[in-house]
């Protein structure tokens, strides 16, 4: 998968893991993680689906509809590029924390869904519940931030109270913040992740 990984000054850090939204690159979230911590490790991802021309992590049949199969193939996909990236990069495995906004966001989530001790922790700006009536695995012990809009037109509020629902039942410990706005990335949704990212990792 292309991607940056760029190596912090503190490595015993996590290594945040950024996953962009629709139409966006590798490049995009670059900027959030020296927001959130500007000393870690970052590796950042590409989606390697194209929807008209546009990056994602995974199809979709509609907005807002998931192609399940190909969720769960790119999901699979994705846990295995980060064993590899581990060993290439030289960083531990079990010490990554996503970064994902939009479609990135819901990527993360279904690492968090379908692999056990994929991530230690995550920040979701503006995700959607992933699958439905699945088993989740036990994340207890693991940190989860979730950024929301109240006037969101793609992911509504009763859709992020699910998604909090589901993982706080699984055992994460959830956080959810909400802004009065829509689907954009405000500047002081930004500050609340990176003020609950300080207050669980470092």
């Amino acid at each position: 998968m292309r991607h940056i990984f760029q190596k912090g000054s503190d490595l015993s850090a996590p290594v945040l893991v950024l996953f962009h939204g629709t139409g966006g690159t590798e490049n995009d979230l670059l900027p959030l993680a020296r927001a959130i911590a500007p000393a870690s490790s970052v590796l950042s991802v590409r989606g390697n689906v194209l929807e008209n021309g546009m990056p994602r992590f995974f199809r979709r049949l509609a907005e807002g509809v998931f192609d399940e199969e190909d969720l769960i193939f790119r999901t699979q996909e994705l846990h295995d590029f980060l064993d590899q990236a581990a060993v290439e990069h030289g960083f531990q495995r079990d010490n990554l924390v996503a970064v994902g906004y939009s479609n990135g966001a819901n990527i993360a989530g279904s690492l968090l869904f379908h692999h056990p001790g994929a991530l230690r922790g995550a920040i979701l700006h503006h995700p959607m519940v992933p699958r439905r009536g699945v088993q989740l695995p036990d994340l207890s012990g693991v940190p989860i931030f979730i950024g929301a809009g109240q006037n969101d037109p793609i992911c509504s509020p009763q859709e992020t109270e699910e998604l909090e629902q589901l993982l706080s039942a699984a055992g994460a410990a959830v956080a959810v913040h909400w802004e009065r706005a829509g689907h954009q990335l405000t500047h002081t949704e930004v500050g609340a992740a990176a003020a609950w990212y300080k207050e669980h990792f470092e």
